[in-house]
């Protein structure tokens, strides 16, 4: 796959993912001889960075935690499963978007995208970056106004864009990590993105020019 050739070179660039891989590879193999303790190391490794993608979803705290729960044990019930074709942090993320996508489209929930996060944690998002160029206590105040409009443009979206724009904008997940975690190609999560943030664009800019 695309996507898994891309994590290949990633890593070779990156010793230091590659190395975390290994070791999450291990503690895998510990639970699939029988550890139950090594599972556990890894969801206390895992276990907020999976709450943040899931409530960055979900925007509900009550479901995120459910979901985030959910995912865990799906996980533990398919470890044997696992054979290390992607990393085990993008297969426990798989798991937890596709289940947070089912649950969105069951309920038909409003997904809830926080510009607020992504500025208090100095992200470079590109959204922000694309649609303003203030700066200071003015950016804040704008990106605060902003918020209830991106919003509302985000459910234009189908999931599957708000999704790519999720995981690349605030969980800040590389192109072939979220081809991985949403079992498409890079070029199709690319132009997702493009696509996305051409319409945040587009129904913003009236906004933008008042």
């Amino acid at each position: 796959m695309e996507a898994s050739k891309a994590i290949t070179k990633a890593f070779v660039a990156n010793p230091e993912r590659q190395q975390e891989a290994d070791a999450d590879r291990a503690l895998v193999q510990q639970v699939q001889a029988g550890d139950v303790a090594a599972f556990n190391r890894l969801i206390l490794k895992y276990r907020e960075r999976l709450y943040s993608v899931i409530y960055n979803m979900t925007g509900n705290r009550e479901d995120t935690a459910d979901l985030a729960q959910g995912t865990f044990i799906k996980a533990f019930q398919s470890i044997n499963r696992f054979q290390g074709h992607a990393t085990f942090f993008t297969w426990l993320y798989r798991i937890a978007v596709n289940s947070t996508v089912t649950h969105l489209r069951k309920n038909r929930l409003r997904t809830f995208f926080s510009l607020e996060k992504v500025v208090e944690e100095g992200k470079n998002s590109e959204i922000i970056a694309a649609l303003t160029d203030k700066s200071g206590a003015e950016r804040d105040t704008f990106v605060k106004e902003l918020q209830e409009k991106l919003n509302d443009a985000l459910q234009k979206l189908s999931i599957n864009h708000r999704t790519v724009i999720t995981l690349f904008e605030i969980d800040e997940l590389s192109h072939a990590e979220i081809a991985e975690v949403m079992d498409c190609s890079v070029g199709t999560v690319r132009s997702r993105l493009h696509y996305a943030k051409q319409l945040l664009q587009a129904e913003l800019q009236p906004y933008l020019r008042k």
